[in-house]
């Protein structure tokens, strides 16, 4: 029989306690596992020891496909070099990455403890991969309640019509419906019926799916309604998002009347806005 002494022996007691540790050397190093002697030098190690980890990083491995009753786990795992954290040399041990495909030099891993300790290297159970992302389908509904003059503005699409505001102080055509002017300050009084048509000032292509798009990628755009000093923002369809253009005229395409949609208030009933054919506008 052998006798740990008194370096290994601290290393499998705090093991026995879900901690590693490693010894330091003279020149400062952390050997893990620890050493009674410098491996680089021959000489006695300094007797402090320094917490290590519990998490580290895979320097190389290799996958076992086939466990044997000896081996640590009895489903498919690789042996890894493993530098913990705060340590300058590595440890093996077995890394539970469930595929090989899992595995890479670089890869961050945490130790799985056992839940009964006694004092040898398998109180770790197996190395595990930290979780640095999670994938979860989420999925986030929420009802905006419109104010007075957004509610004014929805009842008229919801009635096949576009209403605007005219400041009596600046002349300034606003849409959608305010109740006053950002510009001037005063309240507005004037209500303004405006066409559907109008011209793109700017645009976004966009790349992920939106159930209100005719398809993707799909055009946003801020639209400059004619009569109107503001544009408003709107989705573009029937052309492909990349003849999409600045200047580019074009005109609501309303819904079919039997799919219109009085109640709960929204902007359903306009499908997005298409081109018209005619010649770009200078902007």
């Amino acid at each position: 029989m052998r006798t740990t002494g008194p370096v290994i022996g601290r290393f499998l007691t705090e093991l026995r306690d879900a901690r590693i540790v490693g010894v330091r050397t003279a020149d400062g190093r952390v050997l893990v596992p620890p050493l009674e002697y410098d491996p680089a030098t021959g000489e006695d190690v300094t007797g402090e020891f320094a917490e290590v980890g519990p998490a580290g990083t895979v320097q190389s491995w290799a996958w076992v496909g086939a466990p044997r009753p000896e081996h640590p786990l009895s489903r498919p795992f690789a042996w890894a070099l493993i530098r913990l954290d705060g340590a300058d040399t590595a440890l093996v041990h077995a890394v539970d990455a469930g595929d090989a495909r899992a595995m890479r030099p670089g890869l961050r891993v945490r130790p799985r403890w056992r839940a009964e300790r006694t004092g040898h290297i398998t109180d770790i159970e197996s190395f595990v991969p930290e979780v640095v992302k999670i994938v979860s389908p989420v999925r986030a509904e929420y009802r905006l309640r419109p104010g007075r003059a957004l509610t004014r503005f929805l009842e008229g699409v919801a009635r096949g019509v576009l209403l605007g505001c005219r400041c009596g102080s600046c002349g300034k055509v606003y849409v959608p419906y305010r109740l006053s002017c950002p510009e001037c300050g005063v309240a507005i009084t004037e209500e303004r019926e405006l066409p559907d048509t109008g011209t793109v000032t700017t645009f976004a292509i966009n790349n992920l799916p939106d159930p209100r798009a005719p398809e993707v990628p799909f055009v946003s755009a801020y639209i400059l309604l004619d009569g109107a000093d503001v544009p408003l923002i709107a989705l573009v369809g029937d052309v492909p998002a990349h003849e999409v253009r600045q200047g580019m005229r074009v005109r609501a395409v309303w819904a079919p009347r039997q799919e219109w949609a009085p109640a709960p208030l929204s902007m359903s009933n306009i499908k997005w806005f298409a081109p018209t054919g005619e010649p770009d506008a200078e902007l």
